[in-house]
């Protein structure tokens, strides 16, 4: 695929992470392709892409639509962010170094600057492009020395569908202004090289966004706070 594309697909994908599109709306490449100055059909290639990884929904007839959200969907996706990204954080610390640590700070430092500035305004939009690859770049360095790759990629697909899902302007885009001191207590936990007290901090960070229980549905075994504490 040349180039060009994949600049597009990376931007579309930051787009729809970031909540530029509202749940449910439909993205027509007709439309899309001015922005980037391409065929309609580059853009509905990359719409296809994006419809691989879960950030695109797509059915014959119907065309391409930013994906629902749905309470079921964020649960289950919270839980298994909770279990990717614990493990992978504790792997890190078993095998990242000072480097590791180094990378770590300093994604830190970006995010938690970025995010003071955020608090002061009371408002995220106004940063929201920034903001938002910082805290995918502090959460992806977080487990960037897990020594697997498989889990990484796993990780930065359900990431990407996690953020999709609560991202709205609704909800501030899902920027809290409690993240400030949860993300200092995850990388305080890192650099302790407290596996115990990491699952608990990345818990706590993401906890709020499961339901209990999911609505209309009996709890799912093993869907619940109590099995990841």
């Amino acid at each position: 695929m040349p180039t060009q594309n994949i600049d597009i697909f990376d931007d579309m994908r930051h787009r729809l992470i970031a909540g530029e599109f509202g749940h449910g709306s439909k993205l027509r490449a007709e439309i899309l392709r001015k922005d980037y100055n391409c065929s309609a059909s580059t853009l509905r290639e990359v719409l296809f892409r994006l419809s691989t990884v879960g950030l695109v929904d797509f059915r014959e007839q119907r065309g391409f639509r930013a994906p629902e959200q749905s309470a079921e969907r964020q649960h289950e996706l919270t839980h298994l962010r909770i279990i990717l990204e614990s493990e992978g954080a504790c792997l890190s610390i078993r095998l990242g170094g000072v480097e590791w640590e180094a990378q770590l700070s300093a994604a830190h430092h970006k995010l938690s600057h970025i995010e003071t500035h955020v608090r002061s305004s009371g408002s995220v939009q106004p940063h929201l492009k920034i903001w938002s690859r910082a805290e995918q770049e502090f959460h992806e360095t977080l487990i960037g020395a897990c020594g697997t790759d498989l889990l990484i990629r796993t990780h930065q697909v359900i990431y990407a569908q996690f953020r999709q899902q609560i991202v709205s302007a609704e909800a501030n885009f899902g920027y809290v202004p409690q993240n400030i001191q949860e993300h200092q207590s995850i990388l305080d936990a890192a650099l302790a090289r407290d596996e115990d007290l990491m699952r608990r901090r990345i818990h706590d960070h993401l906890a709020r966004n499961l339901a209990h229980p999911l609505p209309g549905k009996r709890q799912v075994a093993g869907f619940g706070k109590s099995s990841l504490m």
